[in-house]
């Protein structure tokens, strides 16, 4: 089993990326493999609702955001980490799932998946919201803690200071290593549902 890791940060490994390193290290206790992928700092531009998308590829793609792309496609999770920006997502990581995301036509369906949000001071809530919004219009199963997976620091390294907020990324690693597990042990007695087919309607008079 294997999750991939987004890092949403501009910085390579900041706080956000040891959020998500701290996750990562748990899970690997664990037997399950991971990889950090960060794409804070690369040049991507938002969806422009063109609607053509192919084969779960945003037809603008390039060799590196197919590749990544790929991996998601190919793991049994998904790991979310981004920086809080303005009460919000940062940019670039929302362009990033905006194209991942709308393309994926079902292949992201109930896959396991967990977020994290990374602040200074206020934020946190707003931001793990908008990134739990993807996992669920995908249908995918998001992995809990016991407290929303929200961590503080300011210059990088001080998310390790924020004791509570360690034990909560630990608690979601655990508890999304085992929704991986059960996941596995009962694919073959609870086959997974087909999905209800679906009827669009525009809220228009």
């Amino acid at each position: 089993m294997k999750i991939i890791a987004i890092n949403g940060s501009p910085k390579p490994q900041g706080n956000t990326y040891l959020s998500l390193k701290t996750v990562c290290d748990e899970l690997n206790k664990q037997n399950i493999d991971t990889e950090i992928i960060h794409i804070g700092n690369m040049e991507i531009k938002g969806c422009i609702s063109c609607h053509q998308c192919k084969d779960g590829y945003c037809r603008f793609s390039d060799e590196a955001l197919r590749n990544i792309s790929e991996k998601v496609y190919e793991a049994d999770g998904l790991l979310l980490g981004s920086p809080v920006y303005y009460a919000g997502i940062a940019g670039t990581m929302k362009s990033f799932l905006d194209r991942l995301f709308y393309p994926s036509k079902g292949l992201m369906r109930l896959k396991v998946g967990a977020s994290l949000a990374v602040l200074r001071r206020s934020g946190g809530v707003t931001t793990f919201d908008q990134l739990n919004n993807y996992f669920l219009i995908s249908e995918m199963m998001i992995a809990p803690s016991y407290y929303w997976n929200v961590i503080h620091g300011g210059v990088p390294g001080e998310v390790t200071q924020d004791a509570e907020g360690i034990c909560i990324l630990n608690n979601l690693a655990s508890n999304m290593a085992w929704m991986l597990k059960l996941k596995e042990f009962g694919k073959e007695e609870l086959p997974v549902p087909t999905p209800y087919e679906r009827t669009f309607t525009n809220f228009i008079r």
